[in-house]
């Protein structure tokens, strides 16, 4: 009931529209009973797309260790998460419908850009920082698109520890050369 409910104010609104107290209404429920089986709006998404990664969860903490790695230990979080054939299908799946179509296409970039890319950008010295976040997430995706849906050859053949170094090295810059 709850789930149907937050399907349809995601899907209705987008994720930064969409507010705990709408689903709540929807689900003709207390907003309280939401926070405490889903915790937060990102819980209770990351629940209705069945989310295979939580990015919103694991990236606070890549930000805490040495920043001059943090460019490599993005890649590989990502890389070992899509690695596991669940997250590989999962992800697949959202992402294919992420940018195929225009309903939930806000709808994943809202949850992103929310979530995660200002977790990063706030992380970040200089005034380019959210322009440099969304390079990071940029250099991602592409990565994503190329080697686990498009498979391109190179890309799907490369082991993670070179992707991690070349790729990373890539993002590392987009971090920390304001």
């Amino acid at each position: 009931m709850i789930l149907s409910a937050a399907v349809e104010e995601f899907g209705e609104l987008g994720y930064d529209a969409a507010t705990i107290r709408g689903i709540a209404g929807r689900a003709n429920v207390d907003a309280a009973l939401i926070h405490h089986y889903f915790g937060t709006k990102a819980d209770l998404f990351g629940a209705t797309v069945d989310a295979p990664m939580r990015p919103d969860r694991e990236v606070p903490l890549l930000l805490e260790g040495p920043r001059d790695q943090l460019g490599e230990r993005i890649v590989r979080y990502v890389l070992e998460s899509w690695e596991e054939p669940d997250t590989r299908k999962r992800g697949t799946l959202i992402m294919r419908a992420a940018i195929g179509n225009r309903l939930t296409t806000p709808l994943l970039a809202g949850f992103l850009s929310r979530e995660l890319l200002s977790r990063i950008a706030d992380s970040l010295e200089g005034e380019d920082a959210t322009l440099r976040a969304s390079l990071v997430a940029s250099q991602i995706a592409g990565l994503i698109v190329t080697r686990y849906i498009l498979e391109l050859p190179a890309l799907r053949d490369a082991s993670v520890d070179e992707l991690v170094t070349r790729v990373g090295a890539t993002v590392q810059r987009y971090l920390v050369d304001p």
